[in-house]
């Protein structure tokens, strides 16, 4: 076994004490995403610069999926979370149930990492979502 630990995105930073997504944000005109670009989608500008980006958020939109390929287990929620300080993820939310009573739009959620497998060589793939705040 390896021990070795890989994020599943790129955007992702597992090497510290506190994992976080890290995005870009244009120099010009503020705007905020994740994954490298070589502009600005907003503006074009080519001045990018890369920043830690919030581990809080709130839920934008969300819906419950029910259909998935056959190795995710479902139901499970799906959400837009806008995070403080600028950008928009697309991620699950975690240790919630897959319920409508559950999840609303406004909801207060928290980054949260966990490992969702190991290949042969032991390599661990940690993911991440987002849990609601107590």
């Amino acid at each position: 076994m390896s021990g070795a630990r890989v994020p599943v995105v790129a955007y992702l930073d597992i090497d510290t004490d506190d994992p976080h997504l890290t995005g870009w944000e244009c120099d010009h005109c503020g705007a905020v995403f994740l994954d490298r670009r070589v502009a600005c989608p907003s503006c074009t500008s080519a001045d990018l610069t890369a920043r830690r980006l919030a581990d809080e958020g709130t839920v934008h939109a969300w819906t419950i999926v029910h259909r998935a390929p056959a190795n995710v287990r479902t139901p499970f929620v799906a959400a837009i979370v806008g995070l403080d300080g600028g950008g928009i993820v697309k991620a699950n939310l975690v240790g919630i149930d897959a319920d409508p009573a559950a999840v609303y739009c406004g909801q207060r959620v928290r980054l949260a990492t966990y490992p969702v497998g190991v290949d042969s060589a032991g390599t661990e793939a940690i993911g991440f979502g987002f849990e609601v705040e107590a």
